[in-house]
């Protein structure tokens, strides 16, 4: 079973269970502020669940993931996952950035 670490939390998921579920189960959200209220409920069409994934999973982008992340206020290079597309199946720190789309990475 991977492990999810969020927010200073830890706990285990299903093998292949989406982080957006894995995330509401434990009482966190994947988005900020008023996105909580005005996303799209895991089709994948808002981009409000943008979220970084530690270490980088390097499995390629759902169709969805490539089609909503190739406009802003994202960008494909970001490198950022949305939490409704991505299935958890290894141990993973997910960060959620500032911004309506969690989308204001600060310079390492």
């Amino acid at each position: 079973m991977p492990r999810i670490a969020y927010n200073g939390d830890e706990w285990f998921c299903e093998d292949g269970e989406k982080l957006r579920d894995a995330l509401l189960a434990r009482g966190h959200s994947p988005h900020n502020g008023a996105a909580q209220y005005l996303n799209c409920r895991g089709l994948g069409s808002c981009g409000t669940c943008a979220v970084e994934i530690q270490p980088n999973a390097h499995r390629p982008l759902t169709s969805m993931e490539r089609w909503r992340l190739q406009f802003p206020p994202h960008h494909l290079e970001s490198g950022l996952r949305l939490a409704c597309q991505f299935k958890v199946l290894q141990s993973i720190h997910v960060v959620k950035h500032q911004g309506f789309w969690g989308e204001k990475i600060k310079p390492k």
